[in-house]
């Protein structure tokens, strides 16, 4: 593999527009790679970005070719999004996700934590797979991770791209959680949107077996979206339906015309405003008038205030 400085290398990639991200994060990286390299660590590894025109994993100093996925993949790929979107319970669609990312991951246990509903720092309601312990607290507490899990950013990486080896393996941490279980390497996914933490995936690997590829990274980065989504749409929400209407129910109770009945329920199928204008041949100011109709006879203000009042499904 070719050696690259990441200043150049950074510089280069940002004014070809390849990467995302280095506008805003330029100078953090940088200093954070002139850091590590000063304290001896690791000069690569920190950050990863995707080459949106290429199949190029870019880890700081080195490329990575990925492979293609093969059409069974992108299937199965495919099939796990659709899942993100329509599993109706939200501990049944992350439970759902890890059992399917087995097709596609070699991995033999796995947790999956959201943030805290009052406090983003901390970590909670765990969904586990093959595993029984509970390690919030103990992850919470490493140094290391925090800056990374409480960033803001989504990211995903293996741990052996942050910390040498050798130097995992004398942590407190792997003595504690790793070894006990019989796990060696770990892969991890920080899901955040808008600046805000919502949750972290860690995949880990049975002593004996080979570190996780990026490939594996290549699968994570193609659905982090789609979670961070999904979780926002959870954290601010939840999963409370009880004292939500129907959209009949709506109707009847707010007295909705035919019309405002029509496009409530588009909005609810989550159509966009263009789409609804289109199917019922409007204008967006016809539109738009119409949907603040709505949110006056329903005593709200915006969007979001409506998808807390009415439940999406029937």
């Amino acid at each position: 593999m070719n050696r690259l400085k990441p200043e150049s290398f950074l510089a280069k990639t940002y004014q070809n527009h390849l990467a995302f991200s280095l506008k805003n994060n330029y100078n953090e990286i940088v200093n954070k790679y002139k850091e590590r390299k000063a304290n001896g660590g690791a000069s690569y590894g920190c950050v990863f970005f995707l080459i949106r025109r290429t199949n190029v994993r870019i880890i700081f100093g080195r490329t990575y070719t990925m492979k293609n996925l093969g059409t069974n993949e992108w299937t199965i790929l495919n099939n796990i999004i659709y899942k993100i979107y329509t599993t109706e319970h939200f501990d049944e669609m992350r439970l759902v996700l890890l059992e399917e990312l087995r097709v596609l991951i070699d991995f033999d246990s796995a947790d999956f934590y959201v943030a805290a509903e009052h406090d983003e720092k901390k970590l909670a309601h765990p969904v586990k797979l093959d595993m029984e312990c509970d390690f919030a607290q103990e992850y919470e507490q490493l140094d290391a991770s925090r800056g990374i899990l409480f960033s803001g950013k989504s990211l995903i990486y293996r741990e052996t791209d942050l910390v040498s080896d050798e130097a995992r393996m004398a942590t407190d941490y792997y003595q504690h959680v790793f070894k006990p279980n019989n796990w060696h390497y770990s892969l991890q996914m920080v899901i955040a949107k808008d600046h805000h933490f919502l949750g972290v995936i860690t995949f880990y690997r049975s002593i004996g077996k080979e570190n996780f590829h990026y490939d594996d990274i290549f699968i994570l980065d193609m659905l982090k979206n789609h979670l961070a989504f999904q979780l926002e749409k959870h954290h601010m929400f939840g999963e409370d339906e009880q004292e939500k209407l129907t959209v009949s129910q709506a109707v009847e109770k707010y007295n909705l015309t035919r019309r405002e009945s029509t496009i409530l329920r588009m909005l609810m199928s989550g159509r966009e405003n263009a789409v609804i204008c289109e199917e019922l041949v409007i204008s967006a100011n016809t539109l738009k008038k119409h949907i603040l109709n709505i949110y006056r006879k329903l005593g709200i203000r915006n969007r979001v205030q409506l998808f807390k009042m009415i439940k999406e499904r029937e």
